[in-house]
């Protein structure tokens, strides 16, 4: 059997993305010994998953997040979204950058974010807690998906008391209703709903089945590729999220220092920048990241100097 050849390390991610080598299943195993009954020999003459069964990429993440992370707990409800690690820990390694003065990176209690649309698996705070010792705000306009990151929170002590879940009540806001009043932050991230309509994310769920050649759209009765509406789609798609973000954003512009968001679409942006030009942002960056052949990029922009900042935090 020929082996598939393999890059030693994924050059595109971040250089402090803990995921830039091919998944070491032995070592996983050995943190997670569940993961071992989805192992097995590739095509290629590699150990590797069916990335198609939704229950072997959930025991995958629980290994990763538990080798990497030392996460002793972490389980999501069916149908919820299921992320892949390695490029959730690349946006995080760019907000540190966004964020680094004088070449140190930030670290610390002091450092305080807030995950737009946290979702059931809470894994931007569990890196960004882990790995840079950030506290976060995670919000969501789902109560099943808030009370998950909660248990994840509260049944890892590292967690527990830095990482706070607020309901947003009201689904058409965004920041409002959730960032309060007292509320300072240094960053605000968000991986926002992707499609404009429910036809539209299963169309895309259908692809990424056939990608992986697979004809069937279920396996086993179960979405691989798996989210709840308001994880997949939002009127208008990303575009219209993103801008409802940046006009809210204007409105607490002193109390958070960089908004952040990322961009599927390249074609996204030009709109993106108008809308950021309308509510006279003072500074905007556009980072490319990418995973593979999947291309994507952080949105950053800002109404604060960095010394104004410091001075009023």
């Amino acid at each position: 059997m020929k082996s598939k050849p393999q890059t030693e390390e994924k050059q595109n991610l971040h250089p402090r993305n803990l995921h830039r080598s091919r998944y070491d299943f032995k070592a996983l195993i050995k943190s997670s010994p569940a993961l071992s009954r989805f192992v097995a020999v590739n095509q290629y003459g590699n150990e590797s998953i069916d990335f198609a069964n939704p229950v072997a990429v959930k025991e995958l993440n629980k290994a990763i997040l538990r080798h990497f992370y030392n996460i002793k707990f972490w389980d999501i409800p069916a149908g919820y979204l299921c992320p892949p690690i390695p490029g959730r820990a690349d946006y995080l390694h760019y907000i540190a950058d966004l964020l680094k003065a004088d070449s140190k990176i930030p670290g610390g209690g002091n450092i305080r974010g807030m995950d737009v649309g946290m979702g059931a698996n809470c894994v931007y705070p569990i890196i960004g807690h882990q790995v840079y010792g950030w506290s976060f705000v995670g919000s969501d306009v789902d109560v099943t998906a808030l009370h998950s990151a909660r248990q994840i929170a509260d049944k890892n002590p590292d967690l527990k008391a830095f990482i706070e879940c607020r309901l947003q009540k009201y689904p058409a806001n965004i920041f409002a209703g959730i960032i309060l009043h007292e509320d300072r932050f240094d960053f605000t991230m968000c991986n926002p709903p992707f499609h404009a309509s429910q036809a539209e994310a299963n169309a895309g769920t259908k692809r990424k089945w056939q990608n992986l050649g697979k004809d069937k759209i279920k396996q086993n009765g179960t979405l691989n590729f798996a989210g709840q509406p308001a994880e997949l789609w939002y009127p208008g798609g990303e575009q219209a999220f993103i801008i409802k973000m940046i006009e809210e954003s204007a409105q607490i512009e002193d109390q958070v220092l960089w908004f952040t968001s990322l961009v599927s679409k390249k074609t996204t942006l030009p709109s993106l920048y108008q809308a950021l030009k309308k509510v006279k942002a003072m500074e905007v960056k556009t980072i490319e990241m990418s995973q593979g052949q999947k291309v994507s990029r952080m949105l950053a922009w800002t109404f604060i100097g960095k010394d104004v900042w410091q001075q009023e935090k």
